[in-house]
């Protein structure tokens, strides 16, 4: 029976090895490593010529089944699970990049990835070159022959800024450089990247996929669409593996080395959290909508964003690309920074934390946390707001919510 629905193939892809016990859910495999009956079986899976595990920093069959389960939704060519967003995004570009290289993105990124570009990247010797992603002459400008990756959230955080993928597709593949993308902020069953032309996705399964913050993880998911002969770093792999030289060279070496991959126990979470994502997403998007609008006719509040209202200047793009519910996420923006503080510590329901897409919502005031680190001449060329608010919203009642924020409001 061929298995057409998201939560149908989530919940019965197939174990790797049949349980000796018939378990509905995959055992957790709390082992280091693994006992071989000679030498030479020993050998083989060291040397990749098996699929045994050998040891659970590379390979772990927990894991292992994590990772299949995005393959089985995704479609995609493979799938590395690793232990935060940012060791997926790390891992990705370190991939991708060499010294005397550069990766075209925007300054609309969260703090942390535009930190690891402009920071950690900057000194090996890679160029972080920041243009703006909606326009099309611009970025086409930035590209050149050492640029190893076009790079964006397909969403920014907290801008909202959402470009045309196709597009940006259509010229990084014309100048033979992979589109690598965060798609965390839409996940899976609402946004199929491979089918806007995006390479390589990024996604930290610590949002919707764990299920209620339950545990940190990342996902860099290749769909082996993008042929690796042009890239100046994987060209020589390429002719040994095809499209699977990313894959390859990730999995052989890149993530072994840098020893950023998933635990057993947080791969057992996150396969759960998958198999509800779908009715978990469907609730918080549709409230996320919900209060963008009735948040517009509040006083106080001087604008809302969010990409699912009319009204947003990226609506119809969203739409094409994410449907009507682009995520669980919206920006609102009071008078100043004083007044979102006062909001924050008059809130009684929504709780102030730093997370996206918990089962409770959440709040935070980006330019004094996540960019709390950055001076304010670089907040303002990142378009992060002393005035702006972040909610990413819950399973609570929307009406609850919304009456939450009238009070705090005053």
């Amino acid at each position: 029976m061929k298995k057409q629905g998201f939560e149908t193939r989530v919940l019965h892809t197939s174990y790797e090895r049949e349980d000796v016990y018939g378990a509905l859910a995959m055992p957790v495999y709390n082992t280091a490593a693994y006992e071989f009956e000679t030498a030479e079986a020993m050998e083989a899976a060291f040397c990749g010529r098996t699929a045994d595990h050998a040891y659970s920093r590379i390979t772990n069959p927990t894991v292992q089944h994590f990772e299949n389960c995005i393959r089985s939704v995704t479609g995609a060519l493979g799938v590395t699970a690793l232990n935060s967003g940012m060791a997926a995004i790390s891992n990705a570009l370190i991939t991708v990049a060499y010294a005397g290289s550069n990766v075209v993105t925007s300054s609309h990124l969260f703090g942390n990835t535009y930190s690891f570009l402009k920071n950690t990247l900057a000194a090996f010797g890679v160029e972080c070159r920041c243009c703006d992603l909606t326009n099309m002459d611009e970025v086409r400008a930035q590209v050149d022959e050492h640029t190893c990756a076009l790079f964006l959230e397909v969403i920014t955080n907290p801008q909202l800024e959402v470009a045309d993928l196709k597009k940006l597709a259509a010229i990084a593949h014309e100048k033979g450089v992979p589109l690598i993308a965060d798609t965390t902020v839409v996940p899976f069953h609402v946004f199929q990247a491979d089918k806007f032309g995006v390479d390589i996705e990024i996604v930290s399964s610590t949002k919707y996929i764990s299920g209620g913050a339950t545990s940190i993880g990342g996902l860099i998911v290749d769909y082996g669409s993008f042929d690796w002969s042009r890239s100046q770093k994987l060209a020589g792999m390429s002719r040994d593996f095809g499209k699977a030289a990313f894959a390859t060279k990730l999995r052989k070496e890149i993530h072994r080395n840098l020893g950023a991959y998933m635990t057993p126990q947080v791969a057992y979470m996150q396969t759960l959290g998958l198999e509800t994502m779908e009715v978990r997403y469907a609730r918080q998007a549709g409230s996320c909508l919900q209060l963008a609008r009735g948040l517009q006719d509040l006083d106080g509040i001087e604008s809302v964003n969010y990409t699912g209202l009319e009204s947003n200047p990226f609506y119809l793009i969203s739409k094409e690309q994410f449907g009507s519910l682009p995520g669980a996420m919206l920006t609102f923006d009071l008078a100043s920074r004083e007044d979102c503080f006062r909001f924050m510590n008059r809130l009684k329901l929504i709780r102030r934390a730093t997370n996206l897409f918990d089962n409770k919502t959440l709040v935070i005031h980006p330019a004094s946390t996540i960019y709390g680190s950055f001076s304010p001449e670089q907040r303002l060329s990142m378009d992060v707001s002393d005035k702006t608010i972040r909610l990413s919203v819950g399973l609570e009642c929307p009406d609850d919510l919304l009456e939450d924020i009238k009070q705090a409001l005053g």
